[in-house]
């Protein structure tokens, strides 16, 4: 069990643990719960990382979630993947409701290797479920110095502009560029003024979420997560960001052949089917049009922005993906640290 593992520092609220240790602990309890020793792999690997990153709403908050949705068959614990190759540049995958990880993993290694090949890649996934960060998604394809967009909807959670009811998901929309530097340029950003996620682990943790990220079923603003969650999330940038997360949803669900237009199910509340998530990835040659002049492009527009004045309490100006890059070098060294009550949910979870 988990309280056989080494741990490391303790305080009242919390345990910090050494990040291959704990990851050993996920992938046994994935594996415990029918996963394949590949696929439990894959996704202890992605719930792991979503922590060293600084991300725990996508990270072992949603463990027990996973577990769950396995046990009551929800999710295919031994998926037979289908991939239609439609041509040298395009493919289809039915994840046949595997674990959201699995999925888009397959799909993001297949839009890779269809880029490499024909300078562009395009991979649409439907019957998948909540894969966790978009940006490491973006991050594979970066890594083999190719530039992407990733896509994906989601559960209910926002309003359209000028309704009352919840409809489109949180809807990320991720793009990833090389740099020539070790830290590539990642902004992975949902349609809402937060992800779910932090509402999801707040309530879980009975804290408080910002205020003016949520309204309450009866219209209110609320910086209660329980009631948040029982609300509406406020998109960024009012219509704006109501408008994105249609566009994620009729790319990912519409085009794709997933759940969209609010069908797309909750994986934490509605127990009734797979969610039939959808996933877009485009991955593209980034010197598909200036040839060998890109990274020296994309070096002076970096410079360029980080050489400007500074405001007030700012030391350096960043580029999406650095921050994510410092707190991950900074939690691999220190470990992870796991809240009492998801430390006591792990230790269920791997007594089965």
């Amino acid at each position: 069990k988990t309280k056989n593992f080494p741990l490391g520092r303790k305080s009242k609220n919390k345990i910090s643990m050494k990040t291959e240790k704990l990851k050993k602990i996920v992938k046994r309890i994935f594996f415990n719960h029918g996963l394949s020793n590949k696929h439990a792999e894959t996704s202890s690997s992605y719930i792991i990382k979503a922590e060293l990153v600084g991300a725990p709403s996508h990270g072992l908050a949603r463990l027990k979630m996973y577990c769950n949705r396995i046990k009551k068959k929800l999710i295919n614990s031994k998926p037979k993947i289908k991939i239609k190759k439609i041509s040298q540049s395009i493919s289809h995958v039915d994840g046949n409701d595997a674990i959201g990880f699995v999925a888009a993993d397959i799909g993001i290694k297949i839009a890779i290797d269809n880029a490499k090949k024909t300078g562009f890649g395009m991979v649409g996934i439907k019957n998948s479920g909540h894969y966790g960060l978009s940006s490491f998604y973006a991050e594979q394809a970066v890594k083999k110095n190719l530039m992407a967009w990733c896509f994906t909807n989601a559960p209910p959670a926002i309003a359209p502009y000028g309704s009352r009811k919840a409809l489109f998901g949180t809807n990320p929309v991720c793009f990833g560029a090389p740099t020539g530097n070790k830290i590539p340029f990642i902004l992975d950003t949902s349609a809402s003024i937060i992800n779910r996620g932090k509402i999801r682990r707040a309530e879980k943790l009975g804290q408080d979420i910002p205020a003016g990220v949520a309204l309450d079923k009866n219209g209110r603003p609320t910086t209660n997560a329980k009631k948040a969650l029982e609300g509406v999330q406020l998109p960024i940038a009012e219509f704006k960001g109501s408008g994105l997360a249609w566009m994620v949803d009729i790319v990912s669900g519409v085009l794709t052949g997933a759940n969209h237009g609010g069908k797309v199910k909750d994986p934490f509340d509605d127990l009734s089917g797979p969610q039939n998530v959808g996933h877009l990835f485009i991955v593209i040659k980034p010197g598909i049009f200036v040839g060998k002049n890109y990274l020296a492009q994309i070096k002076k527009n970096l410079k360029s922005v980080k050489r400007l004045p500074k405001s007030n309490m700012i030391k350096e100006i960043l580029y999406p993906g650095e921050n994510k890059y410092a707190k991950y070098k900074k939690n691999i060294k220190k470990g992870i640290e796991i809240p009492n009550n998801i430390l006591k949910e792990i230790n269920k979870l791997d007594a089965i």
